[in-house]
């Protein structure tokens, strides 16, 4: 493979080139209520090339692999009818690399019917409790080969894995319906979708449970987040407005998010990662071949950087990161979080809630969205929180506000740090990538709460 891409890219006219080639293989098992509706397994074959020429880029993705050098030309074609500009790419160094994964137990020497039988008997685990209206259990696993060329001299074999179990439960007791869910994610490890029986008849038990709560009173007050709601709150909220592309063509975000901007308090610290082992949003190098690592975002309340692609670095004249993510070979890479996460600070959580006087703690999340600094979550479960201890559970919690004054406002920085053992994907321009959150708790002195 590596003669036919280096073949392909010499004698190009362009500023640069690129070859992506990938081989994949991924499992899916999937059940709507008791009943299964999708098992199989899917091989993929095919690549893409994207060229730039004067600042416009070019991309062809194929099945077939013959003839790379007549998708090259065609690719090169195509920016040379759109470029118009200077083309800015920041340097990286070549790489020559070949990068293996090293799984703990393969999800590939597990038998399809193995995996049915296991997800069959959480399904069976489900429905055990009384209430449950509906539920969705999805598993999926995938094994991606990928092999990268590009003109500027490197060369790379990469293989990533991937597996996840996911736990949707929907509770009723009339007009009245609560959910619930739960789930599990690796990299590299089967095992961490095996014996959930607990977890899964926790998540069917609290959405029966919250079919009792109440609904919040609505106004502000102080918040604690757990680790999971607190690790979407930076993905969502914030990680999102440090994606380069967003803030370098947005004049708005650019007068916003300038580095050395104070956000917060010197105990707040949130950084990006493709480097946390086991983690679904990790990898050697990203889609551009350049090295992911840690990039710091905030710290010590302070912004200090952002996430790149080639081009991104280039146009602001800061250094590359290694974000740029395709979810496949047939769509040019983006600009992408990895892993993103706020990280532990000193205060333990019993601290932390003696501090609440009058409050709510939020735990998991729904859904949510967010409209440049403006978001709102949903909670998955919450509890009143009385002169410091936890009270009766609410259902219905909101959380919306500025992001920025809410970065502000967070004052307690928990040391019981933890990632998000589901995992989760990010969907951006029609594209989906695996990434993972994380935090520890964190208390924020005032957040609009929605309720009655």
């Amino acid at each position: 493979m590596r003669e036919r891409i280096e073949d392909a890219l010499k004698h190009h006219t362009a500023d640069y080139v690129e070859i992506r080639i990938e081989e994949t293989k991924s499992t899916s098992i999937t059940y709507r209520g008791q009943d299964l509706e999708e098992v199989g397994t899917t091989t993929q074959l095919g690549g893409c090339v994207r060229a730039v020429v004067n600042g416009g880029w070019g991309f062809v993705s194929f099945n077939q692999l013959s003839d790379l050098k007549e998708k090259v030309t065609q690719a090169v074609s195509q920016a040379r009818l759109v470029g118009n500009e200077k083309t800015e790419l920041v340097d990286v160094p070549p790489v020559d690399d070949v990068v293996r994964v090293a799984m703990v137990r393969d999800p590939r020497e597990i038998a399809l019917a193995d995996k049915k039988r296991l997800m069959d008997s959480y399904v069976e685990e489900i429905w055990r409790t009384p209430k449950i209206q509906t539920s969705t259990v999805r598993y999926g696993d995938g094994y991606r080969k990928q092999y990268y060329g590009n003109s500027t001299g490197t060369y790379i074999e990469q293989e990533r894995g991937r597996l996840t179990a996911h736990f949707g439960v929907v509770a009723r007791d009339n007009g009245n319906v609560q959910q619930a869910r739960t789930g599990f994610a690796s990299s590299d490890d089967y095992s961490v979708v095996e014996n959930r029986h607990a977890e899964v008849r926790e998540a069917a038990a609290k959405a029966v449970g919250m079919l009792d709560a109440t609904p919040p009173k609505g106004g502000e007050f102080m918040v604690i987040l757990d680790s999971t709601l607190a690790g979407v709150f930076a993905h969502e909220a914030f990680g999102h407005l440090s994606e380069a592309d967003h803030v370098y063509e947005n004049e708005k975000l650019k007068e916003i998010m300038v580095l050395g901007r104070t956000f917060g308090s010197k105990q707040l610290n949130i950084a990006d990662s493709g480097q946390v082992r086991g983690l679904t949003g990790s990898f050697s190098y990203d889609d551009e071949g350049v090295p992911t690592g840690k990039q710091y975002l905030i710290r010590e309340g302070e912004l200090v950087g952002r996430l790149h692609s080639r081009e991104t670095a280039g146009k602001m004249n800061e250094a590359p990161t290694g974000n740029a993510r395709a979810e496949s070979y047939r769509v040019p890479p983006l600009v992408r979080m990895r892993n993103t996460a706020i990280e532990p600070g000193d205060t333990p959580f019993d601290e932390m809630l003696a501090e609440v006087k009058d409050g709510v703690y939020c735990k998991n999340w729904y859904g949510g969205q967010t409209s440049m600094e403006m978001f709102t979550f949903s909670c998955m479960e919450a509890y009143a929180i009385r002169d410091g201890k936890l009270a009766e559970p609410l259902r219905g919690v909101n959380l919306s506000g500025n992001v920025f004054t809410t970065l502000e406002n967070i004052i307690a920085v928990g040391n019981d740090f933890a990632w998000d053992p589901a995992g989760g994907t990010c969907g951006k321009n029609g594209q989906s990538a695996p990434v993972g959150d994380g935090s520890p708790h964190v208390l924020i002195s005032k957040c609009l709460v929605g309720g009655q």
